[in-house]
């Protein structure tokens, strides 16, 4: 890892995290709204999710880390659940595609300060 890589992978940690955080509380929500607001609400989720999806495959390509790769599947699990109609039980594989996010930003992170810059 070069500190352009651990830059970018640090930058792109803390966005995908954001979002992934946002969607699982938007999850947690769903449960709660009137039937007929809930199919509009998982449109959006899906929308914040392809968005997710997205910035992971970004942070692969900007930063060559093959620990992007493994976040991918585990949302597209995520989506499954949603898209058939169990969308808040989705949340357990949000959380192990944070966790491995949280782990890609440690590691940057942890470079980062070795080499002063943080």
């Amino acid at each position: 890892m070069n500190i352009h890589e651990a830059i970018m992978a640090f930058s792109q940690s803390e966005k995908v995290k954001s979002g992934i955080i946002w969607v699982s509380q938007a999850l947690e929500l769903l449960g709660g709204l009137p039937t007929h607001e809930k199919q509009g609400a998982e449109k959006i989720i899906r929308m914040k999710v392809d968005m997710i999806v997205q910035e992971i495959r970004l942070a692969r390509n900007v930063t060559g880390d093959a620990a992007w790769d493994n976040i991918e599947p585990i949302i597209d699990q995520a989506i499954v659940m949603i898209n058939s109609g169990v969308a808040p039980d989705s949340v357990v594989h949000l959380t192990q595609a944070l966790s491995r996010v949280t782990s890609i930003g440690h590691s940057s992170m942890s470079f980062l300060k070795e080499k002063g810059l943080l």
